[in-house]
């Protein structure tokens, strides 16, 4: 007689998507997930076209927040810290130094293309 084992794996959910210095958690063939800014903006990084680094939430967190009474996962804040955190390191500059402050461009996407649908936040850390 032999005993059967279960290894059961939980995969966390990777809620936040890096690119840049030639290196991306994405790719082009991603649109459903990462939309089609974070997907192609993946897919330059990793033919090492200069895109400037940054990271993108998945579609699912939008899919998470409808779905769970207007409630962001709770892991997310930490993937969006560490992410933010790899910015940094890979510019030089930190997110709210008053002296030498990292700007961010907020940008919207989509799985499929909605123009003038959603807005754009620019340099965002330039001020409160």
């Amino acid at each position: 007689h032999g005993t059967a084992s279960v290894l059961v794996l939980l995969m966390a959910t990777q809620w936040v998507y890096n690119f840049g210095d030639g290196e991306a958690d994405g790719s082009a063939d991603m649109k459903n997930l990462l939309g089609g800014k974070g997907a192609n903006l993946a897919q330059m990084a990793l033919i090492g076209l200069p895109v400037p680094p940054g990271f993108t939430l998945t579609t699912e967190v939008c899919t998470h927040y409808y779905e769970n009474d207007q409630s962001y996962p709770a892991e997310l804040a930490g993937h969006v810290r560490d992410a933010l955190s790899l910015v940094e390191t890979r510019v030089g500059q930190k997110f709210g130094d008053a002296e030498n402050p990292l700007l961010l461009s907020v940008r919207s996407g989509a799985r499929a293309s909605m123009p003038g649908m959603m807005d754009t936040v620019l340099n965002l850390g330039l001020n409160d």
